[in-house]
């Protein structure tokens, strides 16, 4: 990973055209190609970014990220404080807890929960970037990828976010619809998901288990 920091002006060209006028930023470039600008004042999004393939042309004061599509992120340096690269090596992903790991077990078992007609495909269906939970087929033989938690966050959103944009270059998959399923999905995490065409999911643990709602349990 390569990160930048340095005072800089952005330019997006491409279906939409948008500005970021002079200040000091973030620039982070990933060893997939990703290029991504970041401010101080947001924990998940950034500035703006270009997802790969892309291909980034290093001139002097200037970057041009250019994509596929012929789209454009010109980023013009005026000055430079800091350039540090370091390898980070291949991640191993998140680690789910007990009941995470339960509840994808579950869903497995029970793809119907989302669905008359759903059928599943894989668990932890493996994509460039980690494995999605799950990978199912819908009533019309169209995927389905399901990202599962145990408490649904902006975070698990995003990491569905990323397994789409991904499955959804694979003509053998495409075009891949997106779940978020969780016990309990956080206000913010269910408008983000509805901005990105993701639908949410809330998932009764017990009645998957087999449980009545008026049993003891010790947890």
């Amino acid at each position: 990973m390569r990160l930048v920091i340095a005072k800089c002006s952005v330019d997006y060209v491409g279906r939409l055209s948008a500005h970021l006028p002079p200040a000091v930023r973030l620039l982070m470039v990933k060893a997939d190609g990703s290029v991504s600008i970041h401010a101080d004042d947001r924990a998940y999004k950034p500035l703006n970014w270009m997802s790969p393939p892309c291909k980034l042309q290093e001139a002097p004061g200037v970057w041009k990220v250019v994509n596929k599509a012929g789209e454009e992120l010109r980023i013009t340096l005026e000055e430079v404080f800091q350039d540090y690269s370091y390898e980070l090596g291949v991640d191993p992903g998140l680690v789910k807890d007990g009941v995470e790991a339960h509840l994808q077990e579950l869903l497995a078992k029970h793809p119907e929960t989302f669905g008359e007609g759903y059928t599943l495909v894989r668990r932890e269906y493996m994509t460039a970037i980690g494995p999605v939970d799950l990978l199912l087929k819908d009533a019309e033989g169209k995927s389905v990828a399901v990202e599962v938690k145990r408490r649904g966050e902006i975070d698990g959103v995003e990491q569905l976010t990323r397994y789409l944009e991904l499955m959804n270059r694979d003509p053998l998959l495409s075009p891949v619809a997106g779940v978020f399923a969780a016990q309990e999905i956080k206000p913010q995490a269910r408008v983000l998901a509805n901005d990105r065409g993701i639908r949410c999911v809330v998932v009764d643990y017990d009645k998957l288990r087999g449980m009545k709602k008026d049993e003891l349990t010790l947890f």
